[in-house]
């Protein structure tokens, strides 16, 4: 698969359902600790794929990322990905050294948090049905008043 050479800044936990999704992760393990196994090249998200996910959801066995929404986004407070900021905070390393993922020079989470995001990324499943308590905190977006 051709990625666009546009400089697009990625976002590692987009859905797959938006414009020029790409699979680059898929997430295996038990439910109370799935760990993301990055592929080597990207896939392009199709329906076909999608449908390969049945009978669950396909954000449960892939990790997507698409073009960061910016301010269109409920982390996003006008200059950083919030998210981003809770993942490299509060979560644990789950991985001693940089995994292998194609899209690191495009994350969003790579630029504005480097090393930190990476080795707590493996651990980061976009639908988690049963999150622990901390887990569910990071992922909640910030209420702004």
């Amino acid at each position: 698969m051709e990625i666009p050479v546009d400089k697009t800044t990625l976002c590692p936990s987009a859905r797959p359902e938006l414009a020029d999704s790409i699979v680059f992760g898929l997430v295996g393990g038990k439910a109370i600790q799935a760990r993301v196994t990055y592929l080597k090249q990207p896939l392009p998200v199709t329906d076909e794929l999608l449908a390969k996910a049945s009978p669950v959801t396909p954000t449960e066995i892939f990790r997507t990322a698409a073009p960061c929404a910016s301010k269109d986004c409920q982390h996003f407070d006008g200059k950083d990905c919030r998210l981003a900021t809770r993942v490299a905070e509060k979560l644990p390393a789950v991985v001693e050294e940089l995994p292998p993922c194609f899209i690191r020079r495009d994350c969003r989470w790579w630029q504005q948090e480097g090393k930190a995001a990476c080795l707590r990324c493996p651990q980061v499943i976009t639908d988690n049905y049963n999150p622990s308590e901390l887990m569910h905190e990071v992922a909640l977006p910030e209420v702004v008043i």
